[in-house]
C-alpha cells in the first residue's frame, strides 16, 4: 500500500527551513500538522459509528454533503478518549491514500494557531523511553520551552487502512 501525504513525501514537506503548521491539543499534548493539508476547521458535528472499524477511525461525519471518516489519533497513540468540550474541533485534512485525494476529519481537544516551525529545531523521537510508537512521530520540534509533536500521518493512517489480504482456503 502506498500512502502519500498531499502528493508529497514528508521529506519534501520539510524541504524548506520553516514549515507552516496548524497546532492543536490532544490530552494536554501539543501537536502540529502541515497547514497545506488543512481544508477546514469545524465545530463538532453528529457522527455515525461504523461497526467493525478500527477504534481510531470508528465513525463518519457529513462534510459539505460528503461522508468522510472521523479519526481520533489520540487512540492510535494509546491515549484515553476524552469528552467533547466547548473547545473541541474537527480539522478536515486532505491526504493522498493509494493515489486518491482523501478527506479525513481529525478530532481535537482544541485548535490553537497557524504558525511556523523551524526544521533546525526538530529532532527524531528518542528510540527508548517513549510512551508512544516512535514510527507515529515524524519529529519533535522545540518551541518556546516545549515540544511540538509532528505526527507521522503515513504510519498512522496506514494502520487504519483495512488489509487487502484475505485468506483463500
Amino acid at each position: 500500500m502506498n500512502i502519500a501525504i498531499d502528493r508529497k513525501t514528508t521529506a519534501s514537506i520539510w524541504s524548506e527551513e520553516d514549515l507552516a503548521v496548524l497546532t492543536f491539543s490532544l490530552n494536554g499534548e501539543l501537536f502540529a500538522i502541515a497547514a497545506t493539508l488543512v481544508r477546514e476547521i469545524m465545530d463538532v458535528v453528529a457522527e455515525t459509528s461504523v461497526p467493525g472499524a478500527r477504534n481510531f477511525v470508528g465513525s463518519v461525519i457529513n462534510f459539505r454533503g460528503r461522508v468522510i471518516p472521523l479519526t481520533d489519533i489520540r487512540l492510535a497513540f494509546g491515549m484515553e478518549a476524552t469528552q467533547t468540550t466547548i473547545d473541541s474541533r474537527i480539522i478536515v485534512i486532505e491526504i493522498d491514500i493509494d493515489g486518491e485525494p482523501t478527506l479525513l476529519g481529525v478530532r481535537t481537544d482544541k485548535v490553537h494557531e497557524v504558525t511556523s516551525l523551524q526544521r533546525s529545531r526538530g529532532e527524531p523521537p528518542p528510540s527508548i523511553g517513549m510512551r508512544w510508537r516512535a514510527d507515529f512521530i515524524e519529529c519533535l520540534v522545540k518551541r518556546d520551552g516545549e515540544f511540538v509533536i509532528v505526527p507521522n500521518l503515513f504510519a498512522i493512517y496506514a494502520l487504519g487502512r483495512p488489509s487487502r489480504q484475505f485468506n483463500q482456503s
